[in-house]
């Protein structure tokens, strides 16, 4: 029986179109300032040496979202 060959493609029934769309709707193009005092900054950079992080912005992105996230949905609304 003879191996079938893998697409290269991932997504090969989707239009290019859609992709672009949803590529375009990905990117960071809004830009947030945030301040850290001494010591705040020098917490960060410990936990990225600790923990070998490369991207400090990634670090704190993920962690502003997760609490955001947390925070929307504890106090969704309750109809009872």
């Amino acid at each position: 029986m003879a191996k079938r060959k893998k697409s290269s493609k991932k997504f090969t029934n989707v239009d290019p179109a859609y992709l672009d769309k949803q590529r375009a709707s990905l990117r960071r193009i809004h830009r947030k300032s945030v301040l850290f005092n001494a010591q705040e900054l020098a917490a960060i950079d410990t936990y990225c040496k600790r923990f070998k992080v490369s991207s400090r912005s990634a670090l704190i992105r993920q962690a502003v979202m997760e609490r955001v996230l947390t925070g929307l949905d504890e106090s969704h609304p309750k109809l009872f």
